[in-house]
């Protein structure tokens, strides 16, 4: 009998067992890795429920919200803020977190988390004007981004009620520093320059760089803020686009008279002409405050009103006397030639006739070599020429 058909016959099946183990083998380590597979899955998902059940209890969904506006700030949009963690941040708006109040509501500080900390401001009064001026503020600083200006956080709506979210500044108003309980003793000669440029530098972005230009309208010690380091920031809550004022020369009938008495330059409050040296005016009436240390209006009785403009322009044209309505706090830190300086500079700024005062950015760059050099001043102008100063 034949050997050959034995032998293929063995020859296969010795071929189909080791393919049997083969496929055995394969289908055990296939076996083990979707059961790792899964194992995995399962402890990640159980895992991403823990943290997500633990941020129930913490801030992190608000920090990565507040984390994320700062991301969609420089596309131009703000984030929504749900209404319930404005109630958490401010421990439901209890009169404690207060951090002042105004015409259309009060200004709350809200804590996120022990590094984040944001003021909110709540917007009260009648339906219409709240949201036009609410809109009014939205649409302007969703477009406005300079380290001189207020940064906007976000916002909500809950109801009729509208709120605006705003970086913090921890060390408060420039009016609170100036005539609060320290009656400006924070505030050195130095720091005082470095504010007034800081503010200058605000004025000139809304100014000379945005488009369309944009006056601010109420400019004044308590819409300065201050951070840690006294850096100051301007408040922009009534800005208006002043192109047709400017061109014109007209009353413009569009813009709803607002300011502060004592800041307000003279054509706009007797006529309604806004334009940018309308800020200029309010502008020297800020550096006469920080100069003199003296509020902008001084009721002296029942019937009688002390402005700072006019007290001060016969004072500043002596040069004699002119150190002696310096503010006491400074007087032994300030540097006389820069004091002269700085009274001409407010002495053209509150000019009567506005073309006679100068433009924000000629008045910044007069102002900017008075600063130290470690307080953001320059030891050269690389912009417009300085003022021609009159002799005081």
């Amino acid at each position: 009998m034949p050997l050959v058909p034995v032998v293929e016959e063995v020859h296969h099946q010795d071929l189909n067992k080791r393919t049997l183990i083969a496929l055995t083998v394969a289908s055990t380590h296939l076996v083990g890795i979707v059961l790792f597979l899964s194992c995995c899955w399962i402890c990640r998902l159980k895992k991403s429920r823990t943290c997500s059940a633990k941020s129930k209890g913490n801030d992190v969904p608000v920090v990565d919200k507040l984390n994320s506006l700062r991301m969609a700030e420089k596309k131009g949009s703000v984030a929504v803020i749900e209404y319930h963690l404005l109630q958490a941040a401010t421990n439901n708006f209890q009169e404690v977190n207060v951090l002042g109040e105004g015409g259309r509501g009060c200004l709350y500080k809200a804590c996120f988390s022990e590094k984040l900390l944001a003021a909110v401001r709540r917007f009260e009064g009648e339906e219409q004007d709240i949201e036009r001026e609410f809109e009014n503020e939205l649409n302007w600083l969703t477009k406005i981004h300079h380290q001189n200006i207020i940064s906007l956080l976000g916002y909500c709506i809950h109801g009729e009620t509208r709120f605006l979210v705003y970086e913090m500044m921890q060390n408060g108003s420039l009016e609170s520093q100036l005539h609060g309980p320290t009656h400006g003793s924070a505030l050195t000669w130095n720091l005082r320059m470095k504010i007034a440029v800081d503010v200058a530098r605000g004025l000139e972005y809304l100014h000379e760089h945005c488009n369309p230009p944009v006056v601010h309208r109420d400019l004044k010690s308590s819409n300065i803020l201050l951070d840690s380091n006294f850096n100051a920031k301007v408040k922009a809550m009534h800005l208006s686009d002043f192109g047709l004022a400017v061109a014109c020369g007209i009353q413009n009938k569009y813009v709803k008279l607002s300011g502060t008495l004592g800041y307000v330059a003279p054509e706009y409050l007797l006529d309604g002409k806004l334009t940018d040296k309308s800020d200029v005016y309010a502008f020297g009436v800020l550096l006469l405050e920080l100069l003199i240390g003296r509020k902008p209006v001084e009721k002296m009785s029942p019937d009688h009103f002390q402005f700072i403009v006019s007290w001060a322009m016969p004072r500043l044209a002596d040069r004699s006397k002119l150190p002696n309505v310096v503010d006491p706090v400074i007087k032994d830190t300030m540097n006389l030639k820069h004091l002269y300086q700085v009274a001409a500079v407010a002495v053209l700024c509150v000019q009567q006739e506005p073309s006679y005062r100068p433009l924000i950015t000629d008045v910044l760059h007069s102002l900017i070599p008075l600063v130290p050099l470690e307080l953001g001043g320059s030891l050269r102008i690389t912009g417009p020429v300085p003022l021609a100063l009159p002799s005081l």
